[in-house]
């Protein structure tokens, strides 16, 4: 599985949690087992095996630093969408951003690189018209709290 993969299924796995209250360890239980993934390989070909040790470990750690930081990265989101309420915010526009924070905040995961492939998400789950937003928000995030 690829790192692109991996990024892929911890979006999946937070945006699970945001909907059912469940913590990360317990998504993580859950989730990455042989049954879980053989169930929903039909509808999606992200589950067509479990990811290898390398990412099985970035899967682990980003899915439950996301839900453990939501309140953090929500306040970052806040922040830099100017003009906008949060809550007007597509859900999965959100899960997308906080990926990309806390990628860039604790896994030293470069910005161009994380921000790339945030914008990638976006276009395949959110559609072209939140790309630009999402860039925004992610561009004054890094300039000001990443790059001093």
């Amino acid at each position: 599985m690829s790192r692109k993969a991996a990024r892929e299924l911890v979006l999946h796995f937070t945006f699970e949690s945001e909907y059912t209250g469940t913590s990360g360890e317990e998504i993580m239980e859950r989730s990455l087992k042989e049954e879980r993934f053989a169930t929903l390989k039909e509808e999606y070909s992200l589950y067509e095996k479990l990811p290898a040790e390398a990412q099985d470990e970035y899967v682990k750690r980003a899915t439950t630093g996301i839900i453990s930081h939501m309140y953090e990265l929500d306040n970052y989101i806040e922040k830099y969408a100017k003009g906008w309420n949060v809550g007007r915010i597509s859900r999965i526009s959100k899960a997308i951003l906080r990926l990309s924070m806390y990628e860039i905040l604790y896994m030293d995961i470069p910005v161009g690189a994380s921000v790339n492939e945030a914008l990638e998400l976006v276009k395949k789950y959110d559609g072209e018209e939140a790309v630009g937003f999402v860039n925004g928000i992610l561009s004054s995030f890094s300039k000001n709290e990443v790059i001093k």
